[in-house]
C-alpha cells in the first residue's frame, strides 16, 4: 500500500509540473496561429490531457476490463466538470470560469452534450444495433466520431468569427519552440499517467469496490489530474477560454476514445458494458447543461443552489457519483 501511495505522489508531481508548462505552450500556439483560445483548449489541451485515458482504457479493454475502461471515460467527464466548478469558486472574484461568458462556450458545451447523448443511447440500445456493425466497430462508435467531427467543425468556424481576444502574456517565443515544448510536456504526461492510474487502482481495489464504480471514481479522478493542473494554470494566466475549452474538449475527446476501444476488442464495446454507464452519461448531460446555463445567465449575483452556479454543479456531480455507487 505504501509503495502505491509513493508512486501515486511521484507520478502526480510530474503531471503537475508538465501540465503547467503544457498550458503555457498551448496558449502561445493559440496566440501565434490565431486559432483562438477556446479552440486551442478544445483541441491542443484536451487531446494532450486525455492521453492518460486513451492509454489506460485501451490497456483495460485488452485485459477484459471493459466496465473499468468505459467507467473511467464517463467518470472523467463528471470529474472534469467538478474541477471546473471548484476552480471557478476558488478563483473568484478575479475570474469566473462558470460566469457570464461568450456564446461560443455554449456551442462547445452543446457539442459535448451531443456526444454523451449518443454514447448513452448506444449503451441502452446495444443489442438492437448489432445488425448495423461494420466489422468490429459498432454503429454507436461511428455516430460518435461523426458527431465529434461535426461539433469540432462548428467550433472552428465560430471561433473565426470571434473578435480577437487578449494576447498571451508569455514572453516572445517561436512557433517551432512552442510546438516542441507542447509535444515534450504532453509526452511527460503520457509517460507518468499509467503509473498514477496503476497506483490508484491498487489503492482502490484493496477496498474491494466494484470495477464499474472504481473506474467511475478513483481511476477517473487519477486520469483527470492533467485537466485539473492545466485548467488551473489557464485560469491563473487569465485564459478562461483556454480553461473552459480544455474541460469541454476533454469531455468530448473522452467519448471519441470509446471508438478506439472497438479496435482493440472483438465487437462493439458499448453493447457489452453495464447500463450504469448510460446513467453516468445522462448525469454528465444534466450537469453540463447547468454549467452552460451558468455561463449564459446574465445575473452575476446569484442565489446558491437556486440559480445556475458553480455550487450547483458541485452538488450535482457529487449526487451523480453517489447515484452511480448506489446503483452500480
Amino acid at each position: 500500500m505504501l509503495s502505491a501511495i509513493l508512486q501515486f505522489v511521484a507520478a502526480g508531481a510530474v503531471i503537475f509540473l508538465a501540465g503547467a508548462a503544457l498550458t503555457r505552450f498551448a496558449d502561445v500556439i493559440a496566440d501565434l496561429t490565431k486559432m483562438g483560445r477556446l479552440l486551442a483548449g478544445s483541441v491542443l489541451l484536451a487531446s494532450a490531457t486525455s492521453l492518460p485515458e486513451l492509454i489506460v482504457d485501451v490497456s483495460a479493454a485488452r485485459s477484459g476490463l471493459l466496465d473499468l475502461a468505459v467507467g473511467d471515460l464517463m467518470g472523467s467527464s463528471l470529474c472534469n466538470l467538478f474541477i471546473l466548478a471548484v476552480l471557478d469558486i476558488v478563483s473568484r472574484p478575479q475570474l469566473r470560469a462558470l460566469g457570464r461568458a461568450s456564446t461560443s462556450h455554449a456551442l462547445a458545451g452543446v457539442a459535448s452534450i451531443s456526444l454523451a447523448a449518443v454514447a448513452a443511447l448506444s449503451i441502452l440500445l446495444g443489442p438492437r444495433l448489432a445488425p448495423f456493425e461494420v466489422g468490429s466497430v459498432g454503429v454507436g462508435s461511428i455516430a460518435l466520431l461523426i458527431t465529434y467531427l461535426f461539433g469540432l467543425r462548428l467550433v472552428f468556424f465560430d471561433q473565426r468569427l470571434e473578435p480577437a481576444g487578449a494576447k498571451s502574456s508569455s514572453p516572445p517565443m517561436h512557433l517551432s519552440a512552442a510546438v516542441f515544448g507542447y509535444l515534450a510536456t504532453a509526452g511527460l504526461i503520457l509517460l507518468a499517467a499509467p503509473y498514477l492510474v496503476r497506483a490508484a487502482a491498487q489503492i482502490a481495489t484493496s477496498a474491494h469496490i466494484g470495477t464499474t464504480f472504481v473506474g467511475t471514481t478513483m481511476v477517473a479522478l487519477s486520469t483527470s489530474l492533467p485537466e485539473l493542473v492545466t485548467t488551473r494554470a489557464a485560469l491563473k494566466r487569465g485564459a478562461s477560454d483556454l480553461a473552459i475549452g480544455n474541460v469541454l474538449g476533454s469531455n468530448a475527446f473522452n467519448m471519441v476514445i470509446l471508438v478506439a476501444l472497438d479496435f482493440v476488442v472483438e465487437g462493439p464495446v458499448l453493447s457489452r458494458v453495464s447500463s450504469t454507464h448510460a446513467l453516468t452519461a445522462i448525469c454528465t448531460i444534466f450537469v453540463t447543461t447547468i454549467a452552460i446555463m451558468s455561463q449564459l445567465y446574465r445575473l452575476e449575483k446569484r442565489k446558491i443552489l437556486v440559480e445556475p452556479d458553480a455550487y450547483l454543479v458541485l452538488i450535482l456531480v457529487l449526487a451523480s457519483l453517489g447515484l452511480v455507487f448506489w446503483i452500480g
